[in-house]
């Protein structure tokens, strides 16, 4: 008896709609073969895509590596007219900026303070009133927005001089709530744009439920709509902080001998006689080394807030 023979299965044919022949599967070119166009533009896409990556981390992560290795070398590996990428590691730059008239501790300790309690305080000004922002429905809103963050576009040369007026008039020249006030000056209509944005993406729905369920205005706010927008909380406080932790325009004419920050103690090494290339790069990293750490401890939230808050267009 014969065995039947059966045909080798094939892929199945795609239909058309309207009755229309069918049409063979497209299947990726075999290897070996000429690929079609549109995976010969895709390829080069992904080439691009991947080399504008490497160009731009190149670009930020070059300097600071530079400067890292500098931190850590002697005046001589420093200076020498050859680049030095091979030498012994010394601490003397950073000895230096703990001992004598350079002592670093009060412009660190005056740099947490000044940019720690304005971003805390635009992180929770700014809650309440980005709340109130996405929650309220009038005429302008949009427009409010954008003139609340216009306010932050404005050049410090047009702000400086009437702040100024402002602060030595109520004495808070040369001190930590002066800094704290400048710094909420352009830290707290960010704040409040961002959290608006974060707000608007939580679904009003939520809000009535919990205030069917008997909580207060006030209850759902901090028990439902806080914890949902966590992201955008860190987001801005990391933001506002960076902000306030780099500044030397406000820092350098509100700031005294009692408040200085940071930023201020760069500038000082840079002088008529030359410049301290070792401690210079030294302070530096200690800026730079901070804000890094503290993106990098919340970059899952850091992430996920900035592209929330991106897509809402307010």
């Amino acid at each position: 008896m014969s065995k039947s023979m059966t045909p080798p299965s094939s892929p199945p044919l795609q239909t058309v709609p309207g009755g229309a022949a069918p049409r063979e599967p497209v299947t990726a070119a075999p290897r070996g073969e000429a690929q079609s166009p549109l995976e010969e533009s895709s390829r080069r896409t992904r080439w691009m895509v991947t080399l504008l990556i490497v160009v731009a981390l190149l670009w930020t992560l070059v300097p600071l590596v530079w400067m890292l290795m500098s931190s850590f070398k002697s005046a001589q590996d420093v200076t020498a007219s050859t680049p030095q990428f091979f030498f012994a590691p010394t601490l003397d730059n950073y000895r230096n900026l703990f001992s004598g008239a350079n002592n670093l501790g009060p412009y660190i300790v005056h740099s947490v303070l000044a940019a720690g309690i304005s971003a805390l305080l635009a992180v929770g000004l700014g809650a309440l009133a980005g709340y109130g922002l996405a929650r309220t429905h009038m005429r302008g809103k949009k427009h409010l927005a954008f003139w609340i963050i216009s306010t932050r576009m404005a050049p410090i040369a047009a702000v400086v001089v009437p702040l100024f007026l402002i602060f030595r008039g109520l004495g808070l020249i040369d001190s930590i709530p002066g800094l704290i006030l400048a710094y909420l000056t352009f830290n707290l209509p960010f704040a409040i744009w961002l959290m608006s944005a974060f707000f608007a993406e939580v679904p009003s729905s939520l809000e009535e439920s919990a205030l069917v369920s008997g909580c207060s205005r006030w209850q759902a706010f901090w028990m439902v709509i806080l914890p949902l927008t966590k992201s955008g909380l860190v987001t801005t406080f990391i933001l506002c902080l960076v902000f306030a932790w780099n500044d030397y325009a406000f820092a350098v004419v509100f700031s005294g001998p009692n408040s200085q920050t940071l930023p201020i103690a760069a500038s000082q090494l840079v002088t008529q006689t030359g410049i301290d290339w070792g401690q210079l790069t030294a302070i530096g990293t200690i800026v730079v080394v901070p804000m890094m750490l503290a993106g990098l401890a919340v970059r899952r939230w850091l992430v996920t807030g900035l592209t929330l808050g991106a897509i809402t267009g307010e």
